[in-house]
């Protein structure tokens, strides 16, 4: 994807090789005392001692989500209708505010799958989550954000270096905050790149609307404008009001890679405060950087799917502007890969190592161990990435954004089965929470790999989710009466927030 940006500039590449190393030093000052200061201990190290302000909340769970892949994906599809995805966030993070982080706190949780154990009275419900868990980090959200962030660098310093340099260069750097600095040096960094990420982006939303002369409506085609998506859009306006709801509660609620964020706060005000400021900047900064250049793309360019971010930043953005665009790229692809880095450690230090090699006495230097080997797989995985064709066919749906939130169903339906049935209802045994997550791989596996594809089913991947949904609850309480013999008693969410 070219960008028009000069490539090889001495002061592009000194600007952006000090702003990086500024955010690194800011970073280290804040955090210089954290490995002196504590024990070792899974919270010290996954929870940053459960000392993170409402600021670094906020900033580490906005910047977590926030990444080149929402950057170039959204504008790739060139239509202000994705900015959904951003919008139906608030929603997500309303029910993590008020909600679920009461849930984890009371229960004193440094991962959500033990939340999952306690209330199924299960060990093997937790495991098998956090494998899936720990699978899809590491095929999809790693490699995804090392893939679309290296395409970028790649195309502002030249595209005679390969792709995987540019992709072993940042997954060192964010390895590196990870294993020197824990959670709390993720969320600091997080937060100070996020002011340079979010001020940029506003910035280049400014140049393009100015390129056009605030005009984006003239010559764009209406399909592109409107927010009522039709049958064949990527989010049918239909879709609103059956699977995205659920996809959002499960992204914001129920995902390590995020919760993860709202349990370190040293008390559950503090924490429902980030998640509040979050939200608000959830719905009134990020959906116009994810799909405003996109359609400014689109009129001057036309459609020219993922290159239309790089390509208009090219065109509207100064030259000695390059070096802190390139800084706030790979900020924004550290950012995300540290902190799902992190969640990766700590899903298999706390759900694998702890229960089933032995109990660990340092969690830094086992952290170091296995954020190597998570990053050496993560950086392998990169050429896949190139033809996402090769990983599932969508037709007419080439965008990076849109493989990756087909992807997730495969997770994402079949985990937050497991949570309704846990939590709506008691008597449920952890077997059958089990036979309810299988159920909805398997099923969302087909649809995905063969059914959608060979036209046996059409419905829209959104839709489907919801089916995914109801039947792997269904199969799970069918399971639990039929063959483990126990009737579930409907609990509610009141009892659920009052003694879960």
């Amino acid at each position: 994807m070219e960008t028009g940006l000069p490539t090889g500039s001495m002061l592009q590449i000194l600007i952006f090789v000090t702003l990086t190393v500024l955010v690194g030093v800011a970073t280290w000052w804040k955090v210089k005392s954290t490995k002196k200061a504590h024990d070792g201990s899974g919270k010290d190290v996954f929870l940053a001692g459960g000392g993170l302000s409402w600021l670094f909340v906020a900033g580490s769970i906005t910047l977590t989500n926030l990444s080149t892949d929402q950057l170039v994906g959204m504008n790739g599809n060139q239509m202000l209708l994705l900015a959904w995805w951003e919008l139906a966030g608030f929603v997500g993070l309303m029910i993590l505010a008020f909600v679920f982080v009461p849930v984890y706190y009371r229960n004193n949780c440094t991962t959500v799958t033990e939340l999952l154990e306690r209330r199924y009275n299960g060990r093997s419900i937790r495991t098998l989550i956090s494998a899936i868990f720990l699978t899809g980090n590491v095929l999809i959200y790693l490699p995804a954000a090392l893939y679309s962030g290296s395409l970028f660098m790649q195309s502002l310093f030249g595209t005679n270096i390969p792709l995987i340099a540019f992709a072993a260069g940042l997954a060192i750097i964010s390895a590196a905050y990870t294993i020197f600095g824990g959670l709390k040096a993720v969320a600091v960094m997080d937060t100070y790149s996020g002011f340079g990420v979010l001020g940029l982006a506003l910035l280049i939303v400014f140049l393009a609307l100015a390129a056009v002369d605030f005009d984006i409506v003239s010559g764009v085609p209406i399909e592109r404008l409107t927010m009522i998506g039709g049958p064949d859009s990527p989010i049918p306006w239909t879709t609103l009001f059956t699977g995205m709801l659920f996809i959002q509660i499960f992204y914001w609620s129920t995902n390590q890679n995020i919760t993860q964020k709202a349990m370190a706060a040293p008390t559950v005000r503090e924490a429902q405060k980030g998640v509040l400021v979050a939200a608000a900047i959830r719905v009134l900064i990020i959906p116009p950087i994810v799909v405003i250049p996109g359609v400014v793309a689109y009129k001057l360019f036309g459609d020219i799917g993922d290159a239309a971010y790089g390509r208009l930043v090219g065109e509207v953005l100064p030259g000695w502007l390059a070096g802190a665009f390139a800084a706030m790229v790979a900020a924004a692809v550290i950012t995300t890969f540290s902190a799902v880095l992190n969640s990766t450690v700590a899903l298999y230090s706390v759900d694998f190592h702890d229960q089933f090699i032995g109990k660990v006495k340092d969690h830094w230097k086992l952290g170091t161990g296995v954020s190597t080997v998570v990053t050496i797989a993560a950086v392998a995985l990169v050429p896949v990435y190139e033809n996402p064709q090769m990983i599932v066919d969508l037709p007419g749906e080439q965008s990076i954004i849109n493989l990756l939130q087909q992807l997730n169903g495969l997770a994402s339906m079949p985990i937050l089965s497991a949570f309704i049935a846990g939590l709506l209802y008691r008597n449920v045994g952890a077997s059958a929470a089990i036979v309810g997550v299988l159920w909805g791989v398997l099923f969302y596996g087909l649809y995905t790999f063969w059914w959608n594809p060979d036209g046996i089913i059409t419905l829209h991947y959104i839709h489907f989710m919801v089916i995914v949904l109801l039947t792997s609850v269904l199969v799970a309480l069918g399971y639990n009466r039929l063959v483990l013999g126990n009737r579930a008693q409907w609990i509610g969410l009141a009892e659920i927030r009052g003694q879960a």
